[in-house]
């Protein structure tokens, strides 16, 4: 749990504006035996244009004002000064010192104008994978976030509307960023979340990295490039109400001060850019549901991660069904299989018959896609092989692996 003094990212006038439900979905349905995508775009945006030129209306709108929730310092503004494309495929969200039309601000006139974009006119969905490829900005005082809050705010308020905090950084932390869930009575200070360091003292500053979080029914995980760091399900709120279960909208903005990151320092530098190379967010077909269940196959057994280990080359296994979350997997609508926050793996990245199966940290490598098929197989593209019980052993304890689709009853799965 995260302790802090600011209660959320915070919530303008804007916010509560009506929104409308744009959900992506794969067109047709599988025939017999064909392997069904386990993803569809739903939103994209690679933010092409001329440099200078204003975002895709259609998908963005300004948020615009002042925070005084937060005791942020900024003046959201509409238009290019502070939000434009560089030409060259990247958002460039844009914090500068200055105070060009005379805007007021909670505490006076405004010092900072930036920008806060979001989806709450445009586009909303429930479930799925939201991600973002971004090079945050250095300096005390600098707020970047990449967040989403629920569709039903103007209705009943938040935070029972829901808040998803794909990625938060304050400027004091260069090496660390936040992910967080807020709902009624674990918002604000008492938001459930944690946190992913990168190694060695690196800063995000000084590069992109990739956000996201797959979401399903029952389960939000959190990742950077590619690593799972987190994974929040209804055991973490406490016996509080779970509200992660109906549309939400996407924001990106850059925050100037404010009770968490602090004020702006001398040794803040402005203007300040959060540069942002995409947006995308995927759905899914019957494939990919995000789902989370489990999984049973040969003598109505389970997959299981055995021992209920979440370490790196635990063996994925036949076992009897027992409801332990070793054996819950979610569906990932990036067409991964997941339990207890990583990912079902194919040892060394192995394609031949008899490569073996295990859990490992999720890494958005072929080795860790699976397609469902409407024959219920569950097969690697990579390798073009299904996952298969070995020796058709319907013993507790044996291994799953890799083998040519037979259409043996030890590669039929009943997948959530």
């Amino acid at each position: 749990m995260l302790q802090r003094t600011t209660r959320s990212r915070g919530i303008t006038a804007a916010s509560v504006l009506g929104t409308m439900a744009v959900i992506g979905t794969a067109s047709g349905s599988p025939k017999a035996n064909a392997v069904v995508s386990p993803a569809a775009t739903s939103f994209s945006d690679d933010f092409d244009g001329a440099a200078g030129s204003a975002v895709d209306g259609s998908k963005w709108q300004y948020e615009t004002g002042d925070n005084v929730n937060n005791h942020e310092r900024e003046y959201y503004t509409s238009g290019t000064h502070n939000a434009a494309l560089d030409g060259q495929g990247n958002l460039v969200i844009t914090a500068r010192q200055d105070n060009p039309a005379g805007y007021s601000c909670w505490y006076g006139t405004c010092q900072y104008t930036s920008a806060r974009l979001s989806t709450a006119q445009t586009f909303t969905q429930a479930y799925g994978h939201f991600e973002t490829r971004m090079k945050i900005p250095r300096g005390q005082g600098m707020w970047p976030a990449f967040w989403m809050l629920g569709n039903n705010i103007g209705s009943v308020g938040w935070p029972t509307c829901g808040e998803i905090d794909i990625m938060e950084n304050v400027g004091f932390e260069p090496s660390t960023v936040h992910g967080t869930i807020h709902g009624p009575g674990y918002s604000g200070s008492g938001g459930i979340g944690a946190a992913y360091s990168l190694p060695s003292g690196q800063a995000f500053a000084d590069g992109f990295h990739v956000f996201a979080v797959d979401w399903a029914p029952n389960t939000v995980s959190f990742s950077v490039d590619g690593n799972v760091y987190e994974t929040r399900t209804p055991s973490d709120v406490n016996g509080n109400q779970w509200v992660f279960d109906h549309p939400f909208y996407i924001i990106v903005n850059l925050a100037v001060g404010g009770y968490w990151p602090g004020d702006p320092d001398g040794s803040t530098v402005f203007p300040a850019q959060l540069v942002v190379d995409y947006v995308h967010v995927t759905t899914s077909s019957s494939g990919g549901s995000g789902a989370t269940g489990a999984i049973t196959g040969l003598a109505g057994k389970c997959i299981d991660v055995a021992g209920g280990s979440s370490a790196n080359g635990t063996a994925v296994q036949l076992y009897d069904c027992n409801a332990s979350s070793a054996q819950q997997w979610t569906v990932g609508t990036d067409g991964t299989l997941r339990a207890l926050g990583k990912c079902l793996d194919i040892t060394n990245n192995g394609t031949a018959n008899g490569s073996t199966v295990q859990l490992w940290d999720c890494a958005g490598s072929a080795n860790q896609q699976w397609t469902v098929s409407s024959a219920n197989d569950i097969v690697n593209p990579q390798a073009n092989r299904c996952l298969d019980v070995t020796g058709s052993n319907s013993a507790n304890g044996t291994r799953l692996q890799l083998w040519d689709c037979t259409g043996g009853a030890n590669q039929k799965w009943n997948v959530p």
